[in-house]
């Protein structure tokens, strides 16, 4: 199963309501409000890759005061 964590910064102040957006989107299994560089990290699982890929496109990035993404595919891991 293709599994993806996406890094997500978002405006100032809109963290909390960007991630429960988030825990109510398909494919989205772990969703974090972080310290950092960025403001949210998120782990996607899907059927494909090409779902991966539409989910962050037509999804993630889509959602008012999202203001960019950093994807990271796995492809190994434990």
């Amino acid at each position: 199963m293709p599994t993806s964590y996406v890094l997500i910064n978002t405006e100032i102040g809109y963290e909390d309501a960007v991630v429960k957006q988030l825990r109510e989107t398909p494919h989205i299994v772990e969703s974090y409000v972080v310290y950092g560089v960025y403001d949210i990290i998120v782990k996607v699982e899907a059927e494909t890759m090409e779902e991966i890929k539409d989910i962050v496109t037509s999804r993630i990035r889509r959602l008012e005061k999202v203001r960019s993404t950093l994807t990271m595919i796995m492809i190994s891991g434990k």
